[in-house]
């Protein structure tokens, strides 16, 4: 299909409830107007042009060492990232930076009840601050992660102003367990942490039975005080969001963020998700590496000249998901990024669908 030129105007809503809401979007969507971006089928892609540069791909080895890929400049791929809008009128860049097991491996992690959970390899700090560098602008954190006062010190180094940046964080479940009081210390205390007066989204990090209704109410009442832009939920299945709406819960979530990949592509639930105006957000878009000796994921590119995470992270955002990859190594965060510089085929999207097995579904089901 061959892609269409356009203007995006970004519509400012007429009325804002929480003046921290007004005063923090406005900029962001004042910088947003009037950007030309080049669209096809769901997914803006970026118009800026540059040169691409060939590399040796220093991947999974899939390719062998003589393969030459041909890359961009990672920042010049996020200098006019894509935003996706979302339903308050806030605008939700494309890919963002996760921050889980980066610096910091959870105690309940599967990888330190497995015992092999091993030491970092660098700091959180020092992997944000390689990301803000990079280009990165939105970052994906959580109560559970255990790191964001490393996430705090790097953005405070960066010297980036805080209206250029879009942050997310999660209240974990035994917070939501010990009720609205808790929560609202943890935001404080996750605010203090990251240097910030104010989250962009903040996300019921698990629907905790019972409790979860409870929980996304009281981040709601957070929201008119300024403290969170937009509220949100993680890992919800169609019956947890139809609680809420049953409850009476009258600001319904911007976003649900979920594993979304070739490999488990939940299309229906997906489907009344979008039909709700929630926006998802991916989790593990790459498989954490795992998959990329796939032959399908292998094939698609090698014909792209491109990393198999790049093929991943471009089925993601092509789908309109928000693409959130992370590493604790530079060269993997510009190669993570590099996705708005070319696009999948009808037919290559349709082989990437066919990833998903029933038995992948039902585990989720």
């Amino acid at each position: 299909m061959k892609a269409l030129l356009m203007k995006v105007t970004v519509l400012v809503a007429s009325a804002v409830s929480s003046p921290r809401l007004s005063s923090a979007l406005l900029p962001r969507f004042a910088s947003s107007l009037q950007v030309s971006f080049s669209v096809s089928r769901s997914i803006l892609v970026p118009s800026t042009t540059a040169t691409a540069t060939p590399s040796k791909h220093q991947g999974s080895g899939v390719f062998g060492s003589s393969t030459t890929i041909l890359r961009m400049s990672s920042s010049v791929c996020l200098s006019n990232c894509p935003t996706i809008p979302l339903r308050n009128g806030m605008a939700q860049p494309a890919i963002g930076f996760g921050t889980y097991k980066v610096g910091f491996i959870p105690a309940s992690a599967s990888a330190a009840v497995a015992g092999n959970a091993g030491g970092v390899e660098r700091t959180a700090e020092e992997c944000v601050s390689d990301a803000l560098s990079v280009g990165y602008r939105f970052l994906e954190c959580a109560e559970f992660y255990g790191n964001e006062h490393e996430v705090g010190k790097a953005i405070a180094k960066s010297g980036i102003d805080r209206k250029d940046l879009f942050i997310c964080s999660k209240v974990w479940t035994t917070t939501i367990e010990k009720g609205p009081a808790a929560i609202e210390a943890q935001l404080d205390k996750t605010l203090s942490d990251l240097g910030t007066d104010y989250v962009d989204l903040y996300l019921i990090h698990w629907p905790v039975p019972g409790k979860h209704v409870e929980a996304y109410k009281t981040i709601c009442k957070l929201q008119k005080a300024g403290k969170i832009l937009g509220c949100g939920v993680s890992n919800y299945a169609w019956e947890d969001y139809l609680e809420l709406k049953e409850a009476g819960v009258e600001q319904l979530p911007l976003v649900n963020q979920i594993e979304i990949n070739p490999f488990l592509y939940r299309k229906n639930t997906i489907g009344k998700f979008a039909a709700e105006g929630v926006v998802m957000q991916s989790y593990r878009s790459l498989r954490d590496g795992k998959a990329f000796e796939n032959p399908t994921l292998v094939k698609i590119a090698k014909d792209k000249s491109k990393s198999p995470a790049q093929i991943l992270g471009r089925w993601c955002v092509q789908k309109g998901f928000v693409y959130v990859p992370k590493s604790v190594k530079r060269e993997r965060m510009e190669e993570n990024a590099e996705v708005f510089d070319f696009e999948l085929t009808n037919d290559e999207m349709s082989e990437l669908d066919s990833l998903t097995t029933p038995e992948a579904i039902d585990v989720f089901a």
